[in-house]
């Protein structure tokens, strides 16, 4: 056991999901939760521009990194409009809601 290395498996995301996205019921899910993984995206990229942990973002919001971890984690729950303004703000940003018009 000592001499066991740790060797990483091979991962290729892209692939994964294109064939993923062959099943119908994975698509179906998949285009249901666009609009939240898109959010906790814009929610990492902020983070990461500030350079603040989980721990740092969680400390500026008065609560605990699991809950921060929570926040991060797409589909698990949808946060309220103050606990995003929250959020923004301890990284450094404003939060802004846009309502757009479905393409005709």
């Amino acid at each position: 056991m000592a001499n066991s290395q740790y060797k990483p498996v091979a991962h290729n995301h892209a692939a994964f999901i294109e064939k993923a996205k062959q099943r119908e019921s994975f698509q179906k899910a998949y285009d249901e939760l666009e609009e939240e993984y898109a959010l906790v995206k814009e929610m990492l990229a902020a983070r990461a521009r500030v350079g603040l942990s989980q721990e740092a973002v969680a400390e500026r919001m008065g609560t605990t990194k699991s809950a921060i971890s929570r926040l991060e984690a797409a589909g698990k729950h949808s946060p309220s409009l103050s606990t995003l303004k929250k959020y923004a703000q301890a990284v450094g940003c404003h939060l802004e809601i846009k309502f757009v018009p479905e393409h005709a």
